[in-house]
């Protein structure tokens, strides 16, 4: 069963790590699954964390098998967050 409500914070690591490629995370919050209930999406993505979201209706799944990098140093965040950018470009580009 996935977990159904979102982080209540967003790590300063994350927040650090985006603000490095310009995004500002301090405005913007997590959404907890039951948001998306019986919303229709073309594509759901998880990294690994095993969870189906049942809640969210996507024609095609893909789980990018990610680790989740909060016990990690800067650098290897900073990987993290590369490697999701890189897999995000050639998602849009699969799905052109």
């Amino acid at each position: 069963m996935p977990v159904l409500a979102p982080e209540d914070e967003r790590p300063p690591k994350a927040i650090a790590a985006m603000q490095e490629i310009g995004c500002d995370l301090t405005t913007h919050l997590s959404k907890g699954l039951q948001e998306f209930n019986d919303t229709k999406v073309d594509v759901a993505i998880t990294m690994g964390c095993g969870d189906e979201c049942p809640l969210v209706h996507a024609q095609s799944r893909v789980d990018w098998q990610i680790l989740a990098p909060s016990d990690m140093t800067p650098d290897e965040f900073r990987a993290v967050r590369n490697l999701i950018k890189e897999k995000i470009k050639n998602l849009i580009v699969d799905f052109q």
